[in-house]
């Protein structure tokens, strides 16, 4: 997408700075408090506070400004960015199965699991920290916050399937209202402590951790907080583009961010009993109801980022081959990215109860939160390293030295994070590991069972060549079959033909192509070749973000087709395979059962490829894997 003019930049910088920075614009709430939690051992006094301060500065600065405003929004594939756009951007030069490429889609794959991890807690720690601060106005609300909090979350992913059209158009205006309200709570903080502002010097943050240590390493598991949802900047740069991001965050953003934790550091400087929590005790208590409303809808706003960026990335893996197929549902006629997935929305909604009721504060969310978070960092500084280098084409040198700077950082922010392992920063490792179990299963089923039909196929040269010699009974119509090898002939049709003994005037053999691109052009839409009178074969491209709707494609392009597709005269042919699990043979039998799990709770094809359901004749077949 091209942004011409400054006025739709402007626009689109107000939409974004709703959907991209939500969650990173709730990190005030709970970071400073978190960071002087005696679990760190942090004592508060001026040296602590300027050091912790200068460090969450160069952070946001180095990590967010540099690295992913500036640098990884270059890093894009046609517009789209997030870890499977790198992926297809870095694989279109590593045309071969080499340890190289093999690396790189494993490490891009996992950072794509870990996200879900992030996902699950996001709407947990940003909601229930909101509604914390009614604990502040009346300690009454104490026994309240968790039942408030699961009250909040459930109306949230209940509303889910209508799609967030109507409340999207609240996302800007309302975020850019709370990061105002950030900025203007800090400039009255600093007012009273001007001297606050001198912990900008990296100085502190040096000095800091050279006088810490073990305490100040480990306490980056909470500075950290500070950045989370940084890696939305990147994975939904797509809807926005470059420049309206880069607007929202350095002309907005970045400013109120950076006032608000100072400001915050001005308060503590002035009273340090107020560490309980700094970002509530801001305001006076007769505002503070207001900021408590304010910040649940803003958290809200956070969390609805966060779910429509794992529908998002969940599409994406089906496409790609790494998921099932799952039923996808289209909330909007007009923006194609607004989707609805029954089954994620529901699993992540169970997960995140679970996680509030067992943790029950922010505090304790905060004790698992970031692993995730950091552990993408890293990956995609790797693959970065692989676009400057392979892409970009810049020097070697170049490209390790960058490398260098931002994986050093972030490695090390990575480490300190897995310190929280123990006190349930498992979860989210667990769930990373379990997802990528999910989508290497999955991709390495397909491979076996497309392997294993294609070793007991007939080849179509010698099918075609055998039907000009004994030509079956012709019946009127057009009978598509879908196929993923268009040199062999499909199970359905041989079904069809050795039980019906009859073929159809006209055969279609599709194919379904998904590119490394998010969109394919209309016009390279389909290809066409023409066996025969009876036989043509059609491949159909789609983008890994676009929907796929087979009936629609075809009547789109019956001129190029040469093909009249009517509803009435047109059969899909499939065959239903049967997966039958075989020590030895593929993968580990135990692995091999997961594929056969998820291969039976797949959405149909039917469904998937939104074919009439009563045109649809589906034929069974035996795959052993």
């Amino acid at each position: 997408m091209k942004h011409k003019n400054s006025k739709n930049n402007f626009k689109l910088a107000i939409l974004a700075t709703g959907i991209v920075f939500g969650d990173i614009g709730t990190s005030p709430i709970y970071t400073i408090r978190e960071v002087f939690s005696p679990k760190y051992g942090i004592l508060l006094n001026i040296n602590n506070l300027y050091g912790i301060l200068s460090t969450i500065f160069w952070l946001l600065i180095i990590v967010v400004s540099i690295k992913y405003v500036f640098v990884m929004l270059n890093a894009n594939n046609k517009g789209e960015g997030g870890l499977m756009a790198l992926l297809a951007l870095i694989s279109r030069h590593y045309k071969k199965e080499n340890f190289i490429k093999i690396s790189i889609t494993t490490l891009a794959i996992f950072g794509a699991a870990l996200f879900y991890g992030d996902g699950f807690i996001t709407p947990a720690i940003s909601v229930i920290s909101a509604i914390e601060g009614l604990t502040i106005a009346s300690p009454i609300f104490e026994s309240y916050t968790v039942p408030i909090t699961i009250i909040i979350v459930t109306l949230l992913f209940s509303i889910q399937k209508k799609g967030t059209t109507l409340v999207g158009i609240f996302f800007g205006p309302i975020t850019i209202v709370w990061f105002l309200t950030l900025g203007f709570l800090g400039i009255l903080q600093i007012i009273t402590n001007p001297q606050i502002l001198l912990a900008l010097n990296p100085f502190y943050a040096i000095n800091f951790f050279i006088n810490h240590h073990i305490i100040g390493f480990v306490a980056l598991g909470a500075i950290v907080l500070a950045v989370t949802g940084t890696e939305g900047i990147y994975t939904d740069m797509g809807h926005f583009g470059k420049k309206p991001i880069r607007i929202a965050w350095f002309f907005l953003v970045l400013p109120c961010l950076i006032l608000n934790y100072f400001g915050q550091g001005a308060l503590l400087l002035s009273n340090a009993n107020y560490i309980d929590h700094p970002f509530y005790n801001m305001v006076p208590n007769w505002a503070l109801y207001y900021l408590v409303g304010l910040a649940t809808v803003a958290t809200i706003i956070a969390s609805q980022a966060v779910i429509s960026g794992t529908f998002s990335l969940t599409r994406q893996a089906v496409q790609l081959g790494f998921f099932p197929r799952l039923n996808i549902i289209h909330t909007s006629d007009q923006e194609q990215g607004q989707i609805y997935i029954p089954f994620i929305n529901w699993v992540l909604y169970i997960c995140v109860v679970a996680l509030i009721i067992i943790f029950e504060n922010s505090s304790n969310l905060a004790g698992i939160y970031g692993i995730a978070i950091t552990g993408m960092m890293t990956i995609d500084t790797i693959l970065l390293f692989f676009v400057l280098w392979k892409v970009w084409k810049m020097k070697l040198f170049f490209s390790i030295f960058i490398f260098i700077i931002f994986f050093t950082l972030e490695i090390i922010l990575f480490t300190s994070n897995n310190l929280k392992v123990l006190n349930g920063g498992w979860f989210p490792i667990l769930v990373g590991i379990f997802v990528f179990l999910i989508f290497t299963t999955w991709k390495k089923g397909r491979a076996i069972s497309s392997k294993f039909s294609d070793s007991k196929g007939l080849k179509l040269e010698s099918f075609i060549k055998s039907l000009a010699k004994f030509p079956p009974v012709k019946v009127d119509g057009t009978a598509v079959y879908l196929c993923s090898n268009n040199t062999i002939v499909p199970h359905a049709l041989l079904h069809n033909l050795n039980h019906n003994k009859v073929l159809h005037n006209r055969n279609v053999l599709l194919s379904v192509k998904i590119t490394n691109d998010p969109y394919v052009d209309a016009e390279l839409r389909c290809k066409y070749n023409e066996i025969n009178d009876s036989f043509k074969q059609i491949s159909i491209f789609y983008g890994y973000k676009e929907s796929m709707d087979i009936p629609k494609e075809l009547e789109t392009n019956q001129k190029l087709l040469k093909i009249s597709f009517d509803n009435l005269s047109t059969s899909y042919f499939f065959s239903r395979q049967t997966i039958i699990p075989k020590f030895g043979y593929g993968m580990a039998i135990w692995r091999e059962k997961i594929y056969t799990f998820l291969y039976r709770n797949a959405t149909s094809v039917t469904t998937y490829f939104k074919i009439p359901i009563n045109r649809v004749i589906e034929l069974g077949t035996r795959i052993e894997i």
